[in-house]
Parts: C-alpha cells; structure tokens; sequence
C-alpha cells in the first residue's frame, strides 16, 4: 500500500496485490485530502495486522 499524488493533485490510496511472478493487481481509492487518506491507511493496515499480516523486512 502507498498513498501518492496523481496528476491531478488528488491523494491516491494505491493497493497492490498478487502471486510472487504474476502481474497481480491493483485497487486506486482517491481523495481530495490526504488525510482522508491516510485514514484509511491506517484502518486498513490495522485490519491486516489483526489477520496477521505483517510488513516485509528490509534486507540488505
């Protein structure tokens, strides 16, 4: 999930998803404010987590 300008100067909740190798796929929710936004980040990150998902670690 990110949340990133479109051209229009709207925030856009970007969620992508899919099978390691396949092209996978991808839901846009758009805002006027970024905090609307960012509400639904949230909520949607806290959901996840609740089912167990958890984010990717950073390996370098």
């Amino acid at each position: 999930m990110s949340i990133e300008p479109n051209l229009f100067g709207e925030a856009c909740l970007i969620r992508r998803w899919g099978r390691i190798g396949a092209r996978g796929q991808r839901r846009e929710h758009r805002f006027t404010r970024e905090e609307e936004a960012v509400r639904l980040f949230l909520q949607l990150l806290r959901k996840r987590r609740s089912r167990g998902y958890r984010p990717k670690p950073n390996i370098r």
